[in-house]
């Protein structure tokens, strides 16, 4: 795992901890499912060499529940379960 979410709770933002700091610059793509699978945000963005945190914000506008939250980096990628709450 390349990624941890700092909370699996949320309530309009998203923090990422890089578990290993990658030498250059390398894309990053994010995709927030509800729980009936339909895409709600997406998120591309170009991680910095070394960089140790990365913030999606803009998420107040979703309603609450459970999401699943599908990142990939260059060939790895992997899910996880997420809750918005109050």
């Amino acid at each position: 795992m390349f990624l941890k979410v700092k909370s699996p709770v949320f309530i309009d933002r998203l923090t990422f901890m890089v578990d290993q700091p990658q030498s250059q610059k390398c894309l990053l793509r994010a995709v927030l499912k509800d729980d009936t699978g339909i895409v709600c945000g997406a998120m591309e963005t170009e991680m910095e060499k070394d960089q140790q945190e990365l913030y999606w914000g803009g998420l107040n506008d979703l309603p609450y529940g459970v999401y699943t939250l599908e990142v990939s980096q260059g060939k790895d990628e992997m899910k996880m379960r997420l809750v918005k709450r109050v």
